[in-house]
């Protein structure tokens, strides 16, 4: 399989390089040039299978050609060595709980996926150092550094907005030590975006150092996240609600989504898709305008998804042809404020016994708004309510029992590189260390 770039003014990549580089020469991001679908007889059977065996079928169509089948079985069923319940929240309504891994958030997916193939490809290539930069607005950096950590030949830099992530999130990448470095940068999580873009845009960086991402512009780790739509499926069918279904999902960067389009466009039976945004409502206002207008982002109770110019849009974009009317035939918004998510938290708590945390919360409003007469909805609930304590039990009063995986990570001591959000400094601390 080959890479083009978003762009199209680099080369062709083979997947390897594609995942070794992460960004494509011309600042643009890699896609597959084909997109498979899976054959009718594996939907007509799908619930009978495990999450594994669904998950190697659908990595075996991204990447089968250029990983060896043992290979891709094994970093499979390592990656997913925890379950993900579809959970009924309501009648027609039922979250997609991505929260069971070991840093207790959807990313775990991606980021253990990634790792495990990037380590491959290095022992393949023979090298011992390459370095990984991840910009986190929360739960990117936990799963990213967890799953590489004690990961010979590999170095892990994850950059976060300082403040601007929950205590429990920010102890799950500062406790670690060994191969990961946690860099606090004085802004915003654009600023920490931006300062990984640009150091795989500087050529004296790039010849000094081996550098790639593990963010979700990285195609070893966005693709895994298709996984568990189609099991989510499997699961519906087993409900035999798999009719019309309607899949919300919490939206920051864009990643998440976009792996769901692209199992969409491999043959799963999903009706549509909404795109639940908190105030950084960038692209919801692109469904409503057809005009895409980055802006800076703001913080909200929903800090994952605080994002002001999603690097994936640009692979939403190219999927679809660039047509913003082929676009709003599979995808709707919606937007919501930090008190409309409290309020949803505590109306789901109350009348359903049903814990969300702040970006679940913006997918399971968006289904009790947005469901037609005959579908049914799953909404993604991306991380554990406990990572978000202070929120969580304000809203609804009462005392959430932290997970004993979290309290580990609690009882570590913190340790941060304190970064500015200015390029030069950051390329000065790579090049010294």
């Amino acid at each position: 399989m080959k890479y083009y770039s978003t762009n199209k003014q680099a080369p062709l990549a083979s997947l390897q390089e594609a995942v070794v580089k992460g960004l494509a020469s011309d600042k643009g991001l890699f896609m597959p040039m084909t997109i498979k679908p899976l054959p009718a007889g594996f939907y007509d059977t799908i619930e009978s299978l495990s999450f594994r065996e669904i998950a190697y079928r659908v990595a075996d169509a991204f990447f089968g050609e250029d990983v060896p089948a043992d290979t891709l079985r094994r970093i499979v069923y390592d990656t997913l060595s925890f379950d993900v319940p579809l959970v009924k929240v309501t009648d027609r309504i039922y979250s997609l709980e991505l929260f069971h891994g070991p840093t207790l958030a959807f990313k775990d997916v991606g980021g253990r996926f990634m790792a495990r193939l990037l380590g491959y490809f290095i022992r393949k290539e023979g090298r011992r150092d390459v370095n990984v930069l991840v910009a986190t607005s929360g739960d990117t950096g936990s799963a990213v550094a967890n799953g590489f950590l004690g990961v010979e030949g590999i170095h892990v830099y994850v950059l976060y907005p300082k403040g601007k992530v929950s205590e429990i999130q920010e102890k799950q990448f500062t406790t670690l030590g060994q191969n990961i470095t946690a860099l606090e940068v004085d802004g915003t999580f654009d600023d920490c975006q931006a300062l990984v873009k640009s150091a795989f845009m500087d050529k004296e960086l790039n010849e000094r150092l081996s550098l790639t991402s593990a963010n979700s512009i990285n195609v070893a780790r966005f693709l895994p996240q298709a996984f568990y739509y189609f099991y989510a499926y499997a699961q519906l069918k087993r409900e035999g609600k798999a009719d019309n279904a309607v899949v919300c999902v919490p939206s920051g960067n864009f990643g998440n989504i976009t792996a769901g389009l692209f199992g969409k466009r491999m043959g799963l039976p999903v009706k549509r898709f909404i795109a639940a945004n908190n105030r950084n409502d960038i692209f919801y206002q692109y469904l409503q305008t057809g005009e895409y207008r980055p802006r800076p982002s703001v913080a909200t109770i929903a800090n994952a998804m605080d994002v002001g110019d999603p690097s994936n849009f640009a692979r939403v974009l190219d999927l679809y042809g660039g047509s913003h009317e082929a676009i709003v035939a599979d995808i709707s918004g919606a937007t919501y404020t930090d008190d409309q998510i409290r309020e949803t938290m505590k109306a789901a708590w109350k009348e359903h016994r049903y814990l969300l945390d702040p970006h679940g919360a913006c997918g399971y409003r968006a289904l009790t708004e947005g469901l037609k007469p005959g579908e049914t909805g799953v909404f993604l609930e991306t991380a554990h309510p406990a990572k978000f304590l202070d929120t969580v039990e304000g809203t609804i009063g009462e005392t959430v029992e932290i997970p004993a995986k979290l309290q580990a990570f609690m009882r570590g001591e913190k340790r941060s590189v304190p970064m500015t959000r200015e390029f030069a400094d950051f390329k000065r601390y790579l090049l010294s260390v």
